[in-house]
């Protein structure tokens, strides 16, 4: 990891969005394969970086089937129940990912940093643009496929289409954004930061549902 560049991570941040826009067509034709898929490993350097990704992108991709198959009405409540602990699960796990994606590139980046580097922030750091990123690569895959339903009449594919172009156009910003935060770092700008979500309500010793009701 000793001979890293800025360069280098921002090729493997480049990598990784393009892996999200690429698997969620081939997921859709063949799920991949990870062992103890809803862990967050400590992983370094670019290829950790890519590896966190693609777990991030993994998880939102079956959140949102979840998100699709809970709003079913012709299922036995039991289901849906089901549903929406599997969710609640995933989401614990796609926040730790995010998580876990800002601390493996803040462990590249501390010794590039330049002496001067002031001491700003962004609103948001790289681990939640790239969840953003997953679920806007989610959301475009699916706003397509209702554009090409051959079931469904033409204002709706026209004005599905419409929205994909829209949804395109803000995946578009934002990764140009990303990029250019990771240029705001190289330069000294601002600094980077692991975002962390400080969660309670799984934690049994925070959530009054829980510790109230044993």
């Amino acid at each position: 990891m000793a001979d890293i560049t800025f360069d280098d991570i921002k090729q493997a941040v480049t990598d990784c969005i393009n892996h999200q826009v690429r698997s969620v067509t081939d997921w859709h034709f063949g799920e991949p394969v990870y062992e103890n898929p809803d862990e967050c490993p400590e992983l370094e350097g670019t290829a950790g970086l890519r590896e966190l990704s693609a777990r991030l992108h993994w998880t939102n991709f079956r959140m949102w089937h979840l998100e699709d198959r809970v709003r079913r009405t012709d299922v036995p409540e039991k289901v849906i129940a089901e549903c929406k602990f599997a969710y609640d699960r995933l989401n614990a796990v796609r926040n730790s990912l995010a998580e876990a994606i800002d601390a493996c590139l803040v462990s590249m980046m501390h010794r590039l940093l330049p002496a001067d580097c002031e001491d700003r922030y962004n609103t948001e750091t790289v681990g939640c643009a790239l969840d953003r990123l997953s679920v806007l690569a989610l959301r475009v895959y699916h706003m397509e496929e209702q554009a090409r339903r051959r079931d469904a009449a033409e204002e709706h594919k026209e004005t599905c289409s419409g929205l994909c172009g829209k949804v395109q156009a803000k995946h578009d910003r934002l990764m140009r954004s990303v990029l250019e935060l990771i240029d705001d770092y190289a330069e000294g700008r601002k600094k980077p930061e692991v975002h962390q979500y400080f969660k309670m309500y799984n934690d049994p010793a925070m959530n009054p549902e829980l510790y109230k009701n044993k």
